[in-house]
Order: structure tokens, then C-alpha cells, then sequence
């Protein structure tokens, strides 16, 4: 087996992962769990930014919480308003005075492209937490490592993704890494308007079996994990497109007795109307759990690419 190494490496896109590379920070971010809990100087000395130009509750926060964990710093802001993006100033440029404060840079931004345009110009690793509706690569990583913790494995699973397929930029990325394991099958649950993204599309279906339907019902009863989303009205360029499908799908207590026992029920949060408040008490709900998940794995993260574990 080859060393694996993201030392110094920019996390743009999970396409940019082998499996073996995934499978290392899976690994890592275990070992992060009693540092997560008890605290760390892994980092001691080093700085992350983050850059949000878009709204964010627990991307930030828990890469924020992450550096913390490791005794690292913290600069940035959440909002462009009030910093030298609303004088103008290009995303070049204001990565290019970033990297001179930061160790790695987080960048949330909401146009397509733009993390790879950071990465091209920034001297330091800039991590994606989301560009637009194209990818989120470390939340498909949180995820990847949330099954892996509830089912014990990846291989042979049934994985039905759901809802806003077509601008939800977690399952784009979920579905890229996906095609990294020997899944059974991986279900595309859409109203036709959201439909999977024709480049995920062809590029998942050449290495996973893919099913793709318009009703939750005719899977549920085949699937070891459902994966929602909520429909993304801020990502509509029409809103007459959105209320067609504005409340397509909504998973409730009643609806889950029909899935299998250990069915797990992911969500990359904020939910508005598409898992009943009922289903938190059910032993199929893991989305609360994914929170925590995410923070031991973006722990994981930051000390690989910055090179404080192997």
C-alpha cells in the first residue's frame, strides 16, 4: 500500500480523492475523537481563516471548533459585508492578502469555481465549504464517516440520496464519493425539475448501479440509508420553479415503518419541512449525530493538511 499524505493539499473536490485517501481520514478523524473531547496542541502556533461569503451555521462553526480543539487560532469573517469585498475588491485579491494571516483558509463562497480560483492563487491549502451548488467535499466526508460508524461499512449498502438533487451541493459531493466504494445500489429520489446533476450523473453511473425515481415509497422497503434534503429556494433562479416542488417530499414516523429496522435517516442540515420533529425520537434518526461527526472529521482534516499527524 502506498503512504498517503494531504499534507499541504488543497481540499477542493472529493473527485480529487482516491479511495485509499478517504479511507485514511476516515481513519484519522477516530483518532481525533478523545482529542475532540479532552483537547489538543496539535496546532499550537497555527492559524485558520475562514472566509464565508455565504450564511453558515455548522460548516463554520465546527472548523472553527476543530482548530480550537487542536489549540490553533482562529481569524475571519461570516459575512463579506463590512470587509473590502463590498469596496470591490476581487476574490484573487482578497485571497491573496488572506494567505499572508493563515495557515489554511476556509472558503465558502457562492459561485461555482470559486474554491479552485482560491486555490490557484492562495500560497497556503484552501478548504472548500461549498462553492455555490456544485460541492461541499468535507461534509461528504462527515457523512461517509457517519455510515461507516452506523453500519459498520460502506461496501454493499443501498444509499438513497433525496430531494433537491439538481442544486443540494451535499449530494453531489456524496455521490462523487460513493462511487469510491462497491455500494448495491445507489438511489436518485427527485422531483423531475431536480433531478441529479447530468455530470454527477454520468460520472456515478459508470462506477455504481443507479436507480433513479420520483417517490420515496417504491425504496424505502430496499435501503439501509435515506439521505434528505431540503428543497434550496435561496438556489432558484425562478421562483415559480420553486413553489412546483416547495414541499415534494416529507418524511414522517408513520412513513419509516416501512423501511428496514436499522434504516439510518441522514440530513445535512437545516431541515425546514421535510423530516417531521417525531422522527428525532425514532432510533433511525442520525442527524444530530452528523454534527459531532463533522467536527472529529474536519479535526482530522485540518491536521493532515497541515501536517501535525501523518
Amino acid at each position: 500500500m502506498r503512504e498517503v499524505s494531504l499534507e499541504g493539499r488543497d481540499i477542493i473536490s472529493v473527485k480529487d480523492f482516491t479511495r485509499e485517501e478517504v479511507e485514511h481520514v476516515l481513519e484519522v478523524a477516530d483518532v481525533m475523537v478523545p482529542l475532540a473531547r479532552k483537547g489538543s496542541d496539535l496546532l499550537h502556533g497555527m492559524i485558520l481563516t475562514t472566509a464565508f461569503f455565504e450564511p453558515s451555521t455548522r460548516t463554520r462553526l465546527s472548523f472553527e471548533a476543530a482548530m480550537h480543539k487542536l489549540g490553533g487560532a482562529v481569524v475571519g469573517f461570516a459575512d463579506p459585508a463590512g470587509t473590502s469585498a463590498q469596496k470591490g475588491e476581487n476574490l484573487a485579491d482578497t485571497i491573496r492578502v488572506l494567505e499572508n494571516y493563515s495557515d489554511v483558509i476556509i472558503l465558502r463562497h457562492p459561485l461555482e469555481g470559486a474554491a479552485r480560483l482560491a486555490a490557484e492563487f492562495s500560497a497556503v491549502p484552501v478548504i472548500n465549504a461549498g462553492s455555490g451548488s456544485e460541492e461541499h467535499p468535507t461534509q461528504a466526508l462527515l457523512d461517509l464517516y457517519t455510515i461507516k460508524q452506523e453500519k459498520g461499512k460502506i461496501d454493499g449498502l443501498n444509499i438513497a440520496l433525496a430531494g433537491d438533487l439538481r442544486y443540494g451541493r451535499t449530494v453531489h459531493s456524496l455521490a462523487y464519493v460513493l462511487s469510491l466504494f462497491g455500494i448495491g445500489k445507489l438511489y436518485l429520489v427527485s422531483p423531475a425539475l431536480l433531478r441529479m446533476r447530468r455530470e454527477v450523473l454520468e460520472y456515478v453511473d459508470k462506477k455504481v448501479p443507479v436507480v433513479e425515481t420520483k417517490d420515496i415509497g417504491d425504496v424505502i422497503h430496499d435501503i439501509d440509508v435515506l439521505y434528505m434534503t431540503r428543497i434550496q429556494k435561496e438556489r432558484f433562479p425562478d421562483p415559480e420553479e420553486y413553489l412546483k416542488v416547495k414541499g415534494s417530499y416529507r418524511i414522517t414516523a408513520e412513513s419509516l415503518k416501512n423501511g428496514k429496522k436499522d434504516l439510518i435517516l441522514l440530513h445535512p442540515l437545516p431541515r425546514v419541512d421535510e423530516i417531521a420533529p417525531e422522527v428525532d425520537q425514532t432510533p433511525h434518526a442520525k442527524y444530530f449525530r452528523q454534527v459531532w461527526n463533522g467536527l472529529v472529521v474536519r479535526m482530522g482534516l485540518l491536521a493532515l493538511v497541515l501536517g501535525a499527524v501523518d
